[in-house]
């Protein structure tokens, strides 16, 4: 008889009980949110909305406002989510939280993803055309191989 090890992705229930999306404001991670939150609706899963801010560049460094305009998006997506749910109150009941985490948004999402112990991860297709050489940060999160990832787009 052959001992089985369970899945990386099991937890011991059915369905993702944490579904975490990356939103910056683009219309393609508000697609993603909005897909991300019928999902979790329909899972009963908690929806964690992430936003990863920024590092200081080099003309943040020289005094341009990088850090509070980062803050501006922040709040704005927040302020997006809430007319959101407030719209759909009594029809949709989904649970949800906002997060913000700092650096690079792979780097960003694979820490949020980790620490809230995500089972699935939602994200926009990537809008830029350079990601298609370099690699956009939904195609390193599928190559990572860690959650099962939804790019929607």
């Amino acid at each position: 008889m052959t001992e089985q090890h369970p899945s990386p992705f099991e937890r011991g229930t059915d369905g993702p009980k944490v579904i975490v999306v990356g939103v910056d404001g683009s219309d393609s991670s508000l697609r993603a949110a909005a897909y991300a939150g019928g999902l979790a609706r329909r899972q009963r899963a908690l929806l964690a909305v992430v936003y990863v801010q920024p590092v200081m560049t080099a003309g943040a460094a020289l005094g341009a406002p990088v850090a509070e305009a980062t803050d501006e998006i922040a709040q704005d997506i927040v302020a997006q989510i809430r007319e959101g749910t407030e719209r759909s109150r009594g029809i949709f009941d989904v649970r949800w939280e906002f997060h913000t985490f700092h650096g690079d948004p792979y780097n960003g999402l694979v820490k949020a993803a980790d620490q809230l112990k995500a089972d699935a991860v939602v994200v926009g297709a990537s809008e830029q055309a350079g990601h298609r050489i370099v690699g956009s940060v939904a195609v390193r999160l599928v190559k990572a191989g860690r959650w099962p990832v939804t790019v929607v787009p």
